[in-house]
């Protein structure tokens, strides 16, 4: 009769038991070291950015006595196109930032109206200010899946070409537009035509 056997499975067995709390300490020290890397979560890369934007045309929100969305507008002026709905928390968090930006007569404000009820995006508009020149109504959301947006609320700055220059991701906050937003939006503005 032999006795290692036993030994040896008593090492394999704490082993079995080690494994899934080093695999959680693995994956911890990942997630800690990307949480201090200083990445805000508004800088998610777009594929679109440099590219024209998406052929897009959308109603106008109805009653608002504004047109609709339509690419073509974007040709020849730099145009801050804000993804928003009604039900979004942060669209009203951020939307005091956005009737600032809309003072600016440099380029135009547009809208895509995501996933909203007509009455509630004219409500919404009609109790905090309407900083818009367009709005779209993107019903099902079909248009929001071409510009590539994750949530609301998205902002993009559309240079004079029709490229997307910029995305941010997540509501504007007065730093964000002081240190990001609009640097992108002189840069589109000082590139020609």
């Amino acid at each position: 009769m032999s006795v290692e056997p036993a030994t040896e499975a008593k090492p394999r067995r704490r082993l079995l038991v080690l494994l899934p709390l080093l695999v959680f300490l693995g994956l911890a020290g990942v997630f800690l070291a990307q949480l201090l890397s200083g990445q805000d979560g508004t800088e998610i890369p777009s594929a679109l950015i440099g590219q024209p934007a998406p052929a897009t045309q959308l109603p106008p929100l109805e009653g608002s006595g504004l047109p609709g969305l339509d690419s073509a507008q974007f040709a020849g002026k730099v145009t801050v196109l804000n993804v928003f709905a009604s039900w979004c928390a942060p669209c009203r968090q951020e939307h005091p930032v956005l009737m600032g930006l809309a003072q600016d007569d440099r380029y135009a404000m547009a809208a895509l109206n995501y996933k909203d009820k007509p009455e509630n995006a004219r409500r919404f508009l009609g109790d905090l200010g309407n900083p818009y020149r367009s709005i779209g109504v993107d019903d099902a959301g079909r248009t929001a899946i071409d510009w590539g947006v994750y949530g609301v609320p998205e902002t993009f700055v559309i240079g004079k070409d029709g490229a997307i220059a910029y995305k941010h991701v997540g509501p504007l906050t007065p730093d964000s537009v002081r240190t990001a937003l609009l640097p992108e939006i002189e840069k589109a503005l000082a590139r020609p035509d």
